[in-house]
């Protein structure tokens, strides 16, 4: 775990359950790509930089989910480093509240304000600021999150953040999160035409060929929305879609699971709402989903 993986002279990554991204800008200095999960992530990557006799210039964070940037806040005070982020990325990671409350639609309860749904608060400049390294391409890659990127290196290395899930991830969780399902569809075709030295996913493999894995992903997308539409044959509230979904899949629910699931969820009804797939009625106090004559 956090093993040094180099691919380049000037890329490499730690390999750890999100992959950290390091941009090696001069023989002594780097640029991180998203911090990992925690303080004690920010410790070992911390411990990597000074066996290196590595600087920490900067953090490019490609999205605001806790797994991404939960040891900016470490790395921030101990180097004094900018850390840069987008959109409203950027809001999140500075108000960390923010990524349990939305996933949950409320205020979240204690079960959901723990260090992997809410890092600590770290302070954040823009990829317009001028310490951004303007030689790193920044890649909109929205559709997982709000306004997810990815990150271009000089030597044609790509980050991936979380576009794209491996094969074994896909198996076990099944429903991955997604936020706007069009714009992850989207997503997945620029990827997929994209060309590269090297991609690195966070949640898989690195490889100089994406494409097959491109294509697991987008599979699974509509296989999810087909089941959906089964699950709506007849109208039904959005608590009995996702107890069919959680069964489907043979998925253990808490209330993490709850808030991600039923947050994805919710935007594949969306989705299929609003291409006249899913009709939607009100009645006895209750919004109900069915399956239109056009899904």
């Amino acid at each position: 775990m956090y093993e040094l993986i180099e691919l380049s002279e000037q890329a490499a990554y730690l390999n750890c359950p999100a992959k950290i991204g390091v941009y090696r800008c001069a023989p002594d200095a780097v640029y991180l790509i998203d911090s990992g999960s925690d303080k004690d992530a920010g410790r070992k990557i911390r411990q990597i930089l000074d066996k290196q006799h590595w600087t920490l210039k900067g953090i490019l964070n490609t999205h605001s989910n806790a797994d991404h940037i939960g040891g900016n806040r470490y790395l921030q005070t101990q180097t004094g480093c900018k850390i840069f982020a987008g959109g409203m990325e950027a809001a999140f990671t500075e108000s960390p509240i923010l990524e349990p409350s939305f996933l949950y639609g409320g205020y979240p309860c204690k079960e959901l304000r723990h260090k992997f749904l809410m890092a600590q608060p770290s302070e954040t400049a823009g990829f317009s600021d001028p310490d951004f390294p303007r030689e790193v391409e920044v890649i909109p890659l929205p559709g997982h999150f709000l306004d997810m990127v990815g990150f271009r290196l000089p030597d044609g290395t790509v980050f991936l953040a979380d576009c794209v899930s491996s094969a074994a991830t896909l198996e076990k969780y099944a429903v991955s999160f997604i936020y706007d399902v069009e714009a992850y569809l989207q997503t997945l075709d620029l990827v997929d035409a994209m060309d590269a030295r090297m991609f690195v996913p966070s949640h898989a493999d690195a490889a100089s060929d994406i494409r097959a894995l491109v294509q697991l992903n987008r599979e699974k997308v509509y296989e999810i929305a087909a089941l959906l539409l089964d699950l709506c044959r007849e109208p039904q509230p959005f608590e009995e879609i996702l107890r069919g979904i959680f069964l489907s899949y043979h998925l253990a629910i808490n209330f993490e699971q709850y808030a991600l699931v039923g947050s994805t969820i919710r935007s594949y009804l969306s989705w299929l709402h609003d291409q006249g797939r899913l009709a939607v009625e009100f009645a006895d106090g209750r919004l109900l989903w069915f399956t239109s004559i056009n899904g």
